[in-house]
């Protein structure tokens, strides 16, 4: 199977802080990879170098065979509409209706869209999520829940091949956090993405990885399937997973 993503020898130092040490790390077509660890061990800074956010001080980063480094501006743009981000706070504009959040990316590409073509596409989105009842509403009259799904609606719209997660459940209730990993389950299997899940919510986790990686301190310390990784022989790892909640 071909890798969607592949970091080789990734490094990246804030100071005198090494966030990531050395990273390979492949994420093959259609899988859900999670990145498990404790807040500030250089998860969301792994995915941001990936869409080139940040720039990386060493290493490789392809995605779907291109490898970022060397693209111009022009190209790197084009490279980066295949790859849709979900921020951890939905990164939606406040003053704008929900069916103007959705808009806006649509209207701000190269493509043109006619009124009826835009309003199909938004409808489809939300309906996708849930929330066509809403399409009138400004963001914040919804839930955080509900702020979530309209930020993923916005970033399905322009169809990406690849799906990065930054904390998607972070701030939600249990209720509200099953809803969205079901939520990125569906996404996989109706879509064919292939998505980077950072979390540290082991419910969420266990709900959609096919693959998880564990991250300590800058570095993988741990590869594999929830089950396998829940009787890892590493204390460090086992107790890690001793958090989950049904």
């Amino acid at each position: 199977m071909a890798n969607a993503i592949e970091i080789n020898g990734l490094k990246k130092t804030f100071g005198a802080h090494e966030v990531l040490k050395r990273i390979d790390l492949k994420v093959a077509t259609g899988e859900n990879l999670v990145v498990l660890g404790r807040s500030g061990t250089g998860k969301s800074v792994l995915i941001k170098c990936i869409v080139k956010l940040i720039a990386p001080d060493a290493g490789e980063i392809l995605v779907l065979g291109q490898n970022l480094a060397l693209l111009k501006e022009a190209e790197l743009l084009e490279a980066r509409k295949k790859v849709g981000f979900l921020f951890q706070g939905g990164a939606l504009y406040d003053s704008m209706t929900v069916r103007e959040n959705l808009e806006f990316p649509l209207r701000n590409g190269a493509k043109k869209y006619s009124r009826a073509e835009l309003d199909a596409l938004v409808v489809a989105a939300l309906e996708s999520v849930d929330l066509a009842s809403s399409i009138d509403k400004m963001p914040s009259e919804l839930s955080g829940g509900m702020r979530k799904r309209l930020g993923l609606a916005r970033t399905l719209i322009l169809e990406p091949q690849i799906m990065l997660y930054d904390e998607p459940t972070t701030g939600l209730d249990s209720i509200s956090s099953k809803e969205i990993s079901a939520l990125i389950l569906k996404v996989q299997g109706e879509r064919k993405t292939s998505s980077i899940i950072i979390t540290h919510d082991l419910v969420c986790a266990r709900m959609t990885a096919n693959r998880i990686v564990v991250i300590k301190a800058g570095e993988f310390a741990a590869e594999g399937s929830y089950e396998e990784l829940e009787k890892s022989e590493d204390p460090w790892v086992r107790s890690f997973f001793g958090d989950a909640v049904a």
